[in-house]
């Protein structure tokens, strides 16, 4: 879903956005979703208001409870991208049904005896990976026109 503005919120009514982009979710996704954002953009969102005037988002400081934005937890992950013109900043969704992560047994060590004389060295590789299952189970807000 995209935004309607390169790099940034609209004008008026921003929140509208968030909004749009929970209601493009099925309804069975919505029930375990979070939204996933830099800590930079959860602050600037945190300014918005919806239509009563109401701010969209709730800080609880209590210990185990967790933040929401619109009543959805939210997950601060500092390895999403800033926002900027044309980035997917802001995920939504179910992320244990939409995406799988595989993490192999094992750990894999090389041992090094002619690099580095009179050294031994030694190389661990472990193999991780994940990918998209399911594409229903998770929305991305894109910040272009």
């Amino acid at each position: 879903m995209v935004t309607g503005v390169a790099g940034g919120f609209p004008a008026t009514n921003p929140a509208d956005v968030l909004i749009a982009l929970v209601g493009k979710m099925k309804a069975a996704y919505r029930a375990n979703a979070r939204f996933v954002m830099s800590k930079a953009l959860l602050f600037e969102v945190a300014s918005f208001k919806d239509t009563s005037g109401r701010y969209i988002f709730n800080p609880i400081s209590a210990p185990g409870v967790p933040q929401t934005l619109m009543n959805y937890p939210i997950l601060e992950a500092e390895d999403m991208p800033a926002k900027a013109a044309n980035s997917l900043s802001i995920a939504f969704g179910d992320f244990r049904r939409g995406y799988l992560i595989v993490d192999r047994i094992g750990t894999r060590v090389i041992r090094d005896p002619f690099s580095n004389k009179p050294y031994v060295g030694f190389y661990t590789v472990k193999r991780l990976g994940g990918a998209l299952i399911n594409s229903e189970a998770i929305k991305v807000l894109k910040f272009a026109a």
